[in-house]
This record gives C-alpha cells, sequence and structure tokens, in this order.
C-alpha cells in the first residue's frame, strides 16, 4: 500500500493535532511542512495526459497549491502532466492498483470502465456547459457517478475542457457526407466509434498524445478535438481546415482509489472537497476564456481554414446523427437519453 497505509498509526495521531476543526479552508495548521520528511507527509500522485498549461493542467497545479497551503505541506499532491507517469490506456489500472491515488480522464475514456457513461459523448446532446452540469446534479446525473464506486473508485467533482470541433487535412467537413473516407482519430468510446463509421468513416482509437504525431506521418486525416486541445499540441499545424461545430461536450471526472479515500479521515477528505469545489468553479471558467482565446488566435493565424456550422447545417447534423441515439437506447435504455435536455421530457425527475 502506498504511504498512507504504510504510516497509517502515525497518520492517524498527527491528523488528530492538524485536523481540530471542520471548516477546512480556515483552518490553521501548526506544523511548517518544511520541518516534515517525505515519509511524514501524505502524499497524493495525480497523472493526467495533457499540457500543463490546459484548463486542466492549470486546475490541477491550483489544486496542489491550495492543498499544500491549507495543510501546512501536509499534504503533499504530486502532479505528473503530459503522460510522462502514464499514458491514455495505463491511467485506470495504475488507479485501481493505487500506484496513483488520482486521475481525471476526459469523460469518453471512463466509458471503458463505466459504459453508460457514453451518454454524455452522444452527439449534440448539450447546448451548453450549464446544461452538462444541471444533468450531472440531477437524478440520473447521480446515478452515473455512484457507478463508480463498484469500480473501486470515487467521483469527487467534474471539470470542462470544452465543446469539440473537427478538424482535417483535406477538406473542409462541412455536411455529415464529408466525412466518408477519412481516418477519423477518436478517443475509446463505442459512441465515438458510432458517430463517425456511420458516415463512412474509420474511426481510430488513439492516445491524445500520439496524436499530433499520426497527423505528421498521415495515419490520420482528421480529428475531433476541444479548441484547447488543438492549440496546446499545436494540432492545427497539420490540418487545413476546421469546422466549429460544438458537436460534442468534452470534460474531465475526478476519480480517486477508493481504498484510498476511504482510509482518510474524515476532516481530510472534507478538505479535499471542499478545495476541489473551489478549485471547480474557477477551473469552469478559465476553461471557457481558454477555448474563446484560442478560437480568436485561430481565426488570426492564417494557419488553418475555418467554417462555421450555420444553422440550418447544424440541424442536418442532428438529423443525421440520430441512429446513434437508437444505438445508445439498444444497449443501455432509454433512462439516462430521456433526461437529457434536448429530449422532450428531459430534466424531469
Amino acid at each position: 500500500m502506498y504511504a498512507l497505509k504504510k504510516h497509517f498509526c502515525f497518520f492517524v495521531s498527527f491528523v488528530g493535532l492538524l485536523f481540530l476543526l471542520a471548516g477546512c479552508q480556515k483552518t490553521s495548521y501548526p506544523v511548517d511542512y518544511e520541518q516534515l520528511s517525505a515519509e511524514e507527509r501524505l502524499v497524493i500522485r495525480f497523472s493526467h495526459v495533457v499540457g500543463e498549461d490546459t484548463p486542466k493542467g492549470l486546475a490541477a497545479r491550483k489544486f496542489a497549491k491550495l492543498m499544500k497551503e491549507r495543510s501546512n505541506g501536509y499534504i503533499e499532491v504530486q502532479i505528473f502532466p503530459n503522460s510522462i507517469l502514464y499514458k491514455d490506456g495505463e491511467e485506470m489500472e495504475a488507479l485501481s492498483n493505487n500506484d496513483i491515488q488520482m486521475i481525471a480522464p476526459a469523460t469518453s475514456k471512463v466509458t471503458s470502465t463505466v459504459p453508460e457513461w457514453s451518454v454524455v459523448d452522444l452527439p449534440f446532446a448539450f447546448d451548453s456547459y450549464e446544461e452538462v452540469h444541471a444533468y450531472m446534479q440531477g437524478k440520473v446525473g447521480r446515478q452515473l457517478i455512484g457507478k463508480f464506486e463498484k469500480q473501486g473508485l470515487v467521483m469527487l467533482g467534474m471539470w470542462d475542457n470544452g465543446f469539440k470541433q473537427l478538424t482535417n487535412r483535406e477538406y473542409p467537413i462541412n455536411m455529415p457526407a464529408d466525412i466518408k473516407g477519412l481516418n477519423m482519430r477518436i478517443m475509446p468510446s463505442d459512441i465515438l466509434e458510432q458517430q463517425f463509421e456511420l458516415f463512412g468513416a474509420s474511426a481510430m482509437k488513439l492516445d491524445f498524445n500520439n496524436v499530433f504525431q499520426s497527423l505528421d506521418n498521415g495515419l490520420i486525416d482528421a480529428q475531433e478535438n476541444t479548441l484547447s486541445n488543438i492549440v496546446s499540441k499545436s494540432l492545427h499545424l497539420k490540418q487545413g481546415y476546421m469546422t466549429v461545430s460544438n458537436h460534442g461536450y468534452l470534460g474531465y471526472v475526478l476519480l480517486m482509489n477508493k481504498e484510498f479515500w476511504d482510509g482518510l479521515p474524515e476532516n481530510v477528505q472534507l478538505l479535499i472537497q471542499d478545495t476541489l469545489s473551489e478549485v471547480s468553479e474557477w477551473q469552469r471558467e478559465i476553461a471557457h476564456q481558454l477555448n474563446e482565446k484560442d478560437l480568436s488566435e485561430l481565426e488570426k493565424c492564417d494557419c488553418i481554414q475555418i467554417h462555421n456550422l450555420s444553422e440550418d447545417e447544424r440541424q442536418q447534423w442532428e438529423e443525421a446523427f440520430s441512429p446513434v441515439y437508437d444505438f445508445y437506447r439498444g444497449r443501455f435504455g432509454a433512462k439516462y437519453i430521456n433526461s437529457l435536455p434536448k429530449i422532450k421530457g428531459g430534466n424531469k425527475e
């Protein structure tokens, strides 16, 4: 087991001194972290796959900084960005084994663990960030969150990245038929695979940090991603065309190893929850700002041709994607779809 288990006896007595008050954010801690050895600290290893200048990377760093300050350095959140510790396909297993204690995978990537979560991947399911968060706070959203516990995981929150756009090196993608014949990179999700193969594309599931190279060597022609991810990894430099489609939401699920979490005293859990709640509010605003800034930079760079879907084009895309909803219903029933805001009767519990 990790440091928490190894030094459990010390941990219990020490935390009894440290966390005298339940009001975590205003608690004063009597110990200076510089006086503690590495073995005496509570370490949370947090792995992710994107850059430090992205919405997730910035939020992870802020979370680590606040946790260190609010515990006087007793809690050390170690951040491992850019897949330097584990790749996309390795993070979940490492978390289950408690080799790391925290990850923030994209919503699409948790569908291999909880397949019902692919409802979030459905094309044009949400028109705004507010709709996403209202859905997750509703009855079926809470049911989706609860499914992680059976997998030995605890969901502690959700961060935004943005809405996805389409890029291609061959020609503009204005209508669904334009996807036919393309090698399209997707995240690991059966729903994403269905939505592109429906129109004759070859959907290829690749780790995020392999996308640039795969575009460069011609393994893939096109991909879908948020503006933040496109710019932070310079994907636009390998693509000639981008369609601002906002066809799907991409967010991050904050997960912690359940055994590790359950071993923490209540006041430590409260400190983590309160801090994550504060960071999440900040992160969402930063994510929205970064995506707007990145779009503005792309419009000015003269390096990629940009097409914005008209209302009529968007309607045609939505209608063309309706078989993907039928595919989801066939696998998981109608419960999760019926609560989507775009479906008649959605958000009614």
